[in-house]
């Protein structure tokens, strides 16, 4: 029994290579302060794609272009594939653990989100037989 709590502690300690995956994935970040998603969702969303994207949408919407909504909708799935299969998961885990990076599922229901409200608002318009 006390060997399996040994070597649970000695895992629970961050090793020399979980703070060089920080170092080199975020290197700005002060160790001691962990990244929530809702951190990591302001990080993604001010991103220059993310912004572009963001226009791209605003007018899409504004015009109620049914074609830009699409083209953006694509965008912003390229983006968020881009996202989540472009990290490597195993570096991507190792920072979730150790604090300086959050995952990213807020940031990828808010696109979807945003992808909705462009299909819906842009769809076409039904006349009403009164």
């Amino acid at each position: 029994m006390r060997r399996h709590l040994s070597c649970a502690a000695a895992l629970s300690v961050p090793s020399a290579a979980s703070a060089e995956v920080c170092e080199a994935v975020r290197p700005s970040w002060v160790p001691g302060t962990a990244v929530s998603s809702v951190d990591e969702a302001i990080l993604l969303l001010s991103a220059p794609a993310s912004l572009g994207l963001v226009a791209a949408t605003a007018l899409a919407l504004r015009f109620r272009s049914q074609w830009g909504a699409l083209a953006c909708v694509v965008g912003w799935t390229i983006w968020a594939s881009v996202i989540v299969m472009g990290r490597d998961t195993g570096v991507q885990a190792q920072a979730i653990a150790e604090g300086c990076m959050g995952s990213p599922a807020l940031f990828i229901t808010l696109a979807a989100a945003i992808c909705v409200t462009a299909i819906l608002y842009t769809r076409p318009r039904v006349a009403r037989a009164d």
